[in-house]
């Protein structure tokens, strides 16, 4: 499935939740027009925000959710993060042409040649204030949550991620009883930049996704 991300880019919504709640029901959409009823999903920086509105905005459609180097609120970054963010624009088109983005991007974008105006749009994104704690809360389904160890996020806010989640609150116990559904993974020796394509990444998602395990979430489907 592929949607242009500068389509939804362009549509006049002035906060990042508003934004990110458009590209969830899109996504919704289209899953609900591929007759998918329950699905596993997974996203990636910018696609973990979207990943992570689909699960709060369609909990029942998601079967298990991994969000590799997402956070929840704006103040997850490191402080020096925010400024260069803001910078995020067109200027910074022709420096990016041999980046990993600009390469998938061009892979499938029906027209390449407005990647500049995607940064346009993504450092507006950026510079948007958010704070998604209270739906982290709403997330009933297993989820797991992956970063590098020298990630753009702040370690604490990583640990508070994974504790709204109701994981690293107890001691797991000695039969697993009291342990969460949900998952954390550090990866080491990786940034937020190199997370998104390391082999490290498959080995470590894919057992989660093909877990077989019982899950608390009810819906679940095998």
């Amino acid at each position: 499935m592929k949607m242009n991300p500068v389509v939804h880019f362009e549509m006049p919504y002035e906060n990042r939740e508003r934004l990110v709640k458009f590209y969830a029901k899109a996504f919704g959409w289209q899953m609900q027009k591929l007759g998918y009823k329950q699905v596993d999903v997974l996203g990636y920086s910018l696609g973990g925000g979207v990943a992570f509105r689909f699960a709060v905005q369609h909990s029942t459609m998601v079967r298990r959710l991994a969000l590799i180097s997402t956070g929840y609120a704006q103040d997850g970054f490191y402080p020096e993060m925010l400024p260069m963010q803001a910078q995020v624009g067109a200027g910074m088109a022709e420096s990016m042409k041999d980046t990993l983005m600009y390469q998938s991007y061009k892979a499938i974008a029906p027209h390449p040649e407005e990647f500049p105006k995607l940064l346009d749009r993504m450092g507006e994104w950026m510079r948007m204030p958010y704070d998604w704690s209270e739906d982290v809360k709403k997330l009933t389904m297993p989820v797991m949550l992956i970063y590098g160890d020298s990630d753009m996020f702040r370690p604490e806010h990583i640990i508070k991620f994974y504790q709204l989640l109701g994981g690293g609150l107890k001691d797991a116990g000695w039969m697993r009883e009291h342990m969460s559904q949900n998952r954390l993974a550090i990866l080491p020796n990786l940034t937020h930049y190199e997370i998104g394509s390391a082999p490290e990444l498959v080995r470590t998602v894919l057992p989660f996704l093909d877990s077989r395990h019982q899950s608390r979430n009810k819906g679940e489907q095998p």
